[in-house]
């Protein structure tokens, strides 16, 4: 549904990914995956109203899009799909430099994702960039699979 073209084309010209349902707890994917593009350079700003005002990946949580001042590129979604159209009003609504939203594995959002479209933002449904990154820029283990965990325990 979305050529590599495209797909890589997103994770190049991205620079900061405001990350909206992100757990601060380190085994679930909301967190390893927002890590992880944290890892690979991209500024991610989590959002979670549960923990707002605490600090993830060097930054401080906000509690909703709208709490963010700074220019997004990329709006990634870890919610469940009847909580989309609310999300990509407010990212229309909060960010000039919308270029992308992004709903994650199991996220889609048919009518959200055109209003989106429509306004010229690229959508990506029921994907995962984490995953597409490793897929594009041959970071895939063996196994298919690289969680970008990383322990000091090691």
């Amino acid at each position: 549904m979305y050529s590599d073209a495209l797909l890589t084309d997103i994770l190049r010209r991205t620079r900061s990914i405001a990350v909206v349902g992100v757990s601060a707890n380190p085994v679930r994917p909301s967190f390893y995956v927002a890590r992880y593009l944290s890892l690979k350079g991209y500024r991610v700003i989590p959002v979670n109203p549960g923990h707002a005002g605490k600090e993830l990946f060097g930054e401080t949580v906000r509690a909703t899009l709208a709490d963010i001042d700074e220019p997004v590129d990329m709006v990634d979604i870890f919610r469940r799909s009847e909580a989309v159209p609310e999300i990509v009003d407010e990212a229309l609504m909060a960010f000039a430099s919308l270029q992308t939203i992004w709903m994650q594995i199991g996220v889609e959002h048919k009518d959200a994702a055109a209003q989106a479209e429509a306004r010229g933002v690229t959508v990506i449904q029921n994907r995962c960039p984490k995953i597409e990154y490793q897929r594009l820029f041959g970071e895939l283990r063996q196994g298919g699979f690289a969680t970008g965990i990383i322990s000091s325990k090691l």
